[in-house]
């Protein structure tokens, strides 16, 4: 996960991404997202673009069914 951001236009404001890399060798997958909000400073669209990002993998990770787990 690599968080990306850069100057808007105007030079105002700092726009936010986020690249989230999966696979291993030549199987690898490059997600990018892009954000709509803006922001004061790099600190601040860096941590919206980490935060975005940890929720994305935690929504898409493989949920364990606890259903099936075997009890002695």
């Amino acid at each position: 996960m690599s968080p990306l951001t850069r100057r808007t236009a105007c030079g105002l404001h700092v726009a936010a991404a986020v690249s989230i890399r999966t696979g291993r060798g030549s199987m690898t997958h490059d997600r990018v997202f892009r954000f709509v909000p803006i922001f004061d400073s790099h600190d601040e669209a860096a941590r919206f673009a980490i935060e975005q990002a940890l929720a994305w993998i935690d929504a898409t990770a493989p949920q364990s069914d606890s259903s099936s787990t075997l009890r002695s």
